[in-house]
């Protein structure tokens, strides 16, 4: 069986490890990684190809997008209308809009794109959907954290006069969260305005966000992150059926893990644009269909 070629787009903290879990399927090998021109670094410790452009590859059917969630759009764009399928770990609230887009492209290049992987959106949004139907009237609450987030951090690492931050998700329960930021700013920044900047920024504005100035975040990295899902409703008119998800992972690892498998379904499925909710899930598993129906019924 031909295997399926994926190319890494961007080599941060899920890249890296994206690259790991292509070289760990069975199906799938790495047709090359894209960085920006001045990171471009190839040597005998990293033995694959490493280009500034996805078109310098050759035969790829899907690219895995590790870059900051701004800029999934442009890049699925591009890469779709090459002919490219794409999978990406998009986490701001407009999904539906990026979808309604995407699809269009995607159609007319006969390609198929994949939003909004990971965890959560992701994983989580699995999870929702099968307590919903297990209990259609109730309450679901997504609780984050205590954990660092990906995409919050790199959200404020993009603000003028900021070195380097961590962003972490600290669940108040109930769906309600507050942040918490730790920020090493450019010498001679001025605290004060870049605190003002963050909290209006999109990703923290609806927020609880404290920001606080250190040395060096870099001592105080840990990527762990936890999800707890949980709902509370009616089955068959019965009341107080209650359902939990709790998830404790290394989240560029475990982010990385679902995009790869995101990668492989984006193979079955026709021309479109698609949230993993609307991919039967015996698309992501590798091997055999009627194989794995009959190892996990």
């Amino acid at each position: 069986m031909k295997k399926i070629r994926a190319a890494v787009v961007g080599y941060g903290n899920i890249g890296k490890f994206t690259v790991d879990a292509i070289l760990g399927a069975k199906d799938m090998e790495l047709a090359g990684v894209v960085r920006r021109k001045k990171s471009i670094k190839e040597n005998e410790k990293f033995p694959y190809k490493v280009v500034e452009s996805i078109s310098e590859l050759e035969d790829v059917d899907v690219a895995l997008l590790g870059v900051p969630t701004r800029l999934v759009p442009q890049y699925c764009k591009e890469f779709l209308a090459m002919g490219i399928n794409t999978v990406d770990s998009y986490d701001i609230h407009d999904v539906r809009n990026l979808k309604r887009d995407l699809n269009q492209v995607a159609k007319e290049n006969n390609t198929v794109a994949v939003l909004s992987t990971g965890i959560d959106p992701g994983m989580g949004s699995l999870a929702r959907a099968l307590f919903k139907f297990m209990a259609p009237e109730g309450i679901t609450h997504t609780n984050y954290g205590p954990g660092m987030s990906m995409g919050h951090s790199v959200a404020v690492k993009a603000v003028p006069g900021v070195k380097d931050a961590l962003s972490l998700t600290i669940p108040k329960g109930q769906s309600m969260h507050k942040r918490v930021i730790y920020v090493e700013l450019e010498e001679g920044e001025d605290f004060a305005k870049v605190q003002e900047q963050v909290k209006n920024d999109d990703y923290f504005v609806n927020d609880e966000t404290h920001i606080f100035p250190v040395d060096n975040v870099e001592e105080m990295i840990n990527m762990g992150h936890k999800i707890y899902i949980e709902r509370e409703g009616v089955a068959s008119q019965v009341h107080n059926q209650r359902y939990e998800l709790k998830i404790e992972v290394q989240n560029p690892a475990a982010t990385a893990q679902v995009m790869v498998a995101a990668a492989r379904a984006s193979m079955r499925v026709a021309p479109g644009a698609y949230t993993m909710l609307e991919i039967p899930l015996i698309h992501f598993i590798e091997g055999e269909t009627e194989e794995n129906i009959d190892k996990l019924i």
